[in-house]
Order: structure tokens, then C-alpha cells, then sequence
């Protein structure tokens, strides 16, 4: 399976810690900018992203349950911001769309978004460290998703 990395553990637990931490900073942020939990924004990110976005596309890309994407986007069309289209080719599932709300408060959260993510990555981390970081995750991010089936079911 590959050789032992003395540390992996730590890192794990450090990778763990930080993404709790910095999700709980930038999800605080759109709450009280944009009233908008981080969850959502990264669903909307999806859904504005895909042309004929599926529930089974969320599932896939962030890798969560059918039932919680379900729910989730349940709330994005109870607040506004998102609604279900029929499905032409398969009347058992519907299409994603932002609404022209939901459009709006998505802008207006990416600039937060973006501000906060980089005043507590790139104010503190040297560019080319963070780059580095970057290109490991993706390597991690995709293996694991080729081991788990596309998505991580």
C-alpha cells in the first residue's frame, strides 16, 4: 500500500483541526455578511458551476449523501435561492437552478468568501507553500475519490 510516512497521523489530525477551524471562520463570515452557512455557498458554487446539475452531481462532487443533498437543497428552495426543473429525459429526477436570488447572494458572498480564505491561508502561508499544498490535496483528494468510486460513494 505504499511506504509508512512517520508524522501521517499528525498531519491528518493537523489537516482535520485546520479545515474545522477555517470552515468555522468562513462559514461565521457569510452568516453575518450574506446569511449564508458555508454548506450552502459550496452548493450554490456547485449548482451555478454545472449546466443541468442533478442532486446525484452534489452527492458526487462534495461528497455527502443522497438524503443530506436532498435536504439541503430542500432548504436552498425554501429560502429562495435555488429551484427544481423538470427533468425532460427522466421525470424521476430534476435539474438545479439558481434563482436570480440565489444568483445575487451567491455573488455577493464569493468576494467574503475569497477575502476570508486568503487572510487565513496566504497571510500566513508563503505562496509557493500553498501551492505546493494545493497540488498535494488534489493528488490525495483524487486517489481517494478513485478508490471510493467517483464522488466518494
Amino acid at each position: 500500500m505504499g511506504v509508512f510516512v512517520a508524522g501521517a497521523g499528525h498531519l491528518f489530525m493537523d489537516l482535520v483541526r485546520v479545515e474545522t477551524r477555517l470552515w468555522n471562520a468562513v462559514d461565521a463570515r457569510l452568516q453575518a455578511e450574506h446569511g449564508l452557512r458555508l454548506g450552502q455557498f459550496d452548493l450554490m458554487t456547485v449548482i451555478a458551476g454545472r449546466d443541468d446539475c442533478r442532486v446525484l452531481d452534489l452527492v458526487r462532487e462534495i461528497a455527502i449523501t443522497v438524503g443530506a443533498a436532498s435536504k439541503s437543497v430542500d432548504r436552498l428552495v425554501a429560502a429562495g435561492w435555488c429551484h427544481r426543473l423538470a427533468n425532460p429525459a427522466d421525470g424521476r429526477s430534476s435539474f438545479l437552478e439558481l434563482t436570480p436570488e440565489g444568483n445575487r447572494v451567491l455573488a455577493g458572498a464569493r468576494h467574503a468568501y475569497e477575502e476570508e480564505v486568503a487572510w487565513w491561508t496566504s497571510r500566513v502561508v508563503p505562496r509557493e507553500t500553498l501551492a505546493q499544498t494545493a497540488d498535494a490535496l488534489r493528488t490525495i483528494r483524487a486517489a481517494l475519490e478513485d478508490a471510493q468510486g467517483a464522488g466518494g460513494d
